[in-house]
């Protein structure tokens, strides 16, 4: 019997809708058949995977793809747990089209086996954003309110907030709905800005969906374990708590999650003050990570998150309880790096003010991290005024003398300010069409210096991404996607032209776990299992994966990334290479050879560095 993928095509416009089949063999999941649509209607597909509701952990994510309005290319977004709720639809994926003419909340319910119900509700979104909880907060409370009484099983909520309507990085929020009420436990489709994509393009603020369908998911437990035993010498569950550990409890690290166990091992790599403790001696970041990090950051969030055990889900039933809470706040190291140490913020108070608020206005958390250190170091360095961006001080922005409370909490009300200007347009703060943008037109109006400060990565004529936070050469690599982990970002060195092919490789394997909807925190299990799960459900292993190594090769031939326009970007990869040499006593042949070429001359030495990366990529392609 075939089995088909079934796409809700919505014309956002008139309300129009209709259901279209494609045959699994020929598209597998969210990633594939969201590349073709896109391309063919510059559609916003919502999706999940042909694994949504089984019985496999972290199987139930919510797949975003189209054009990002910040990349400006294709890009992949996913969403913890809410494909559980969009199972019940009955559908696999739903592509948005044209725009609706008022901001609109869209409703999708399938009760008791019937028609889906399809409609879109205006909303006065401003109004909605500024009562009760604020922002996509209020906008997730008045959506449920309004709907809750048509659904007879707990709904989801996808909602924006008021960064989708000033930025290009607008995020889409959403909370698991459990017994009739809002949870504070928050999952996010941040990178790529679809937020902004759904709400300027297509008209619509929020989705709320949910149903009683039910389909033949795989849920024979006894079949997988053997498949497992026979694989791993341990059942499903087993295997799935081992290698979870990290975003649960790390023994050997006495935390958990992405918080814990990160900040615990970030030492001398930790990255600080917008990016300026590359510059710091070893000594000197080893300081700062001892006694704000170790002493205090981490030491706040170990004693009132993982000895209190504030272990949530993102909504499916899963052993690695990755959601770290404390209280309302949710603890994730990412956000928390980016508006924390990067803002120059080691205080738990201060980053929860300041990640909350950001969170509140629907941003992409670590892109507007990215931003805000950017714009603090220049106004640090006097090359902005407090005036021109509509604050009232310039951050302490120097680890001397730096306390740890106050100064904290001071950079995180400044970063408050930055963030209500950015959202109102106040002084020469003007992200409509980017930071990018901006960047450029502030070096050409003010100094060149300003562009030079700011870390960000570069696609087409104006798309950017803030990357991943972590010092290593491969989160700045010309990949056709990046702010995700489609690329190699381990601590230790590795030659330009084998970067480039390991990131190729680490591209197929994500698309692995994303076309299927399989959160990456298992993929230790996951992306050796799910081709031979595919092939034992379908019969299509081989085609599985022939399908993925044609939508990387899809992806990689769109790739339009553009060298290094930041100075600060070369100081980044140079430093890098200058750690590993003097503080990981690595001895590659290749390495001394890099750090000869750079101390002689660094631009040249940094657009080889960047083209062997991108040279790389493109051979991996060969031996896929």
């Amino acid at each position: 019997m075939e089995n088909h993928l079934k796409v809700l095509f919505l014309d956002s416009g008139s309300g129009f809708y209709k259901i279209r089949r494609y045959k699994v063999g020929e598209y597998f999941g969210p990633v594939d058949l969201g590349l073709h649509i896109s391309g063919k209607y510059n559609s916003l597909n919502i999706g999940i995977g042909l694994l949504a509701g089984s019985i496999f952990p972290g199987s139930n994510r919510l797949v975003f793809t189209g054009i990002s309005p910040c990349w400006g290319g294709f890009y992949i977004s996913s969403m913890g747990g809410a494909g559980l709720v969009f199972d019940n639809l009955g559908i696999n994926m739903i592509a948005i089209i044209k725009r609706a003419s008022t901001p609109s909340i869209l409703y999708l319910n399938r009760d008791h086996g019937e028609e889906i119900e399809v409609e879109i509700h205006p909303v006065d979104i401003n109004r909605v954003w500024s009562e009760g909880r604020g922002g996509v907060y209020s906008l997730i409370d008045h959506t449920f309110e309004r709907f809750k009484d048509r659904f007879s099983t707990d709904p989801r909520i996808l909602a924006t907030g008021p960064a989708s309507l000033k930025t290009d990085i607008g995020a889409i929020a959403s909370v698991p709905i459990v017994k009739g009420e809002v949870t504070f436990v928050d999952t996010w489709a941040g990178r790529g800005g679809f937020g902004t994509r759904m709400l300027k393009e297509h008209g619509i603020a929020a989705v709320i969906f949910g149903g009683t369908f039910i389909d033949e998911d795989f849920r024979d437990r006894k079949v997988a374990d053997r498949w497992f035993e026979d694989k791993y010498k341990k059942r499903l569950a087993a295997k799935d708590i081992e290698v979870t550990t990290k975003y649960r409890f790390d023994p050997d690290f006495n935390t958990g999650g992405t918080f814990g166990v990160n900040f615990n091992n970030a030492a001398g790599r930790l990255l600080a003050f917008n990016y300026r403790s590359i510059n710091y001696s070893e000594e000197e970041r080893m300081q700062i990570h001892e006694k704000f990090i170790l002493d205090h950051y981490l030491k706040q969030f170990n004693e009132e998150t993982i000895e209190t055990r504030q272990y949530k889900t993102c909504g499916e039933p899963c052993g690695a309880l990755c959601k770290k809470m404390n209280n309302e706040y949710k603890k994730d190291f990412e956000p928390y790096q980016a508006m924390g140490p990067l803002c120059g913020i080691f205080d738990q108070r201060a980053a929860e003010k300041l990640n909350h608020c950001a969170d509140m206005y629907g941003f992409d958390a670590i892109s507007m991290g990215g931003v805000l250190s950017w714009l603090m170091e220049c106004l640090h360095e006097k090359l902005l005024l407090p005036e021109e961006l509509s604050v009232s001080s310039v951050p302490v922005f120097t680890f001397e003398n730096f306390d740890i409370e106050s100064d904290s909490m001071h950079n995180a009300e400044l970063g408050i300010e930055l963030l209500e200007s950015i959202i109102n347009r106040k002084g020469i703060l003007d992200l409509q069409k980017g930071a990018r943008r901006m960047a450029r037109h502030l070096a050409r109006t003010k100094s060149r210096k300003i562009r030079n400060l700011f870390v960000y990565t570069s696609y087409g004529r104006n798309g950017w991404m803030v990357p991943n936070q972590y010092w290593t050469a491969g989160v700045l690599s010309p990949m056709p996607i990046m702010g995700k982990y489609y690329m190699y970002y381990g601590s230790d060195f590795m030659p330009p032209r084998e970067l480039g092919r390991e990131n190729a490789r680490r591209l197929f394997q994500e698309l692995i776990l994303d076309n299927t909807g399989i959160c990456r925190f298992h993929r230790k299990w996951a992306e050796d299992m799910i081709p031979e799960i595919i092939g034992s459900l379908y019969g299509l292993r081989e085609e599985f994966l022939d399908n993925i190594k044609n939508t990387t090769e899809k992806i990689i031939c769109r790739n339009s990334s553009v060298f290094w326009e930041s100075e600060r970007n070369i100081d980044f990869v140079y430093e890098f290479l200058k750690r590993q040499k003097d503080m990981e006593n690595n001895e590659k042949k290749e390495l001394f050879e890099w750090m000869e070429f750079f101390e002689q001359n660094k631009m040249e030495a940094a657009q080889r560095f960047w083209y062997e990366i991108f040279q790389g990529i493109q051979e991996r392609l060969i031996d896929l």
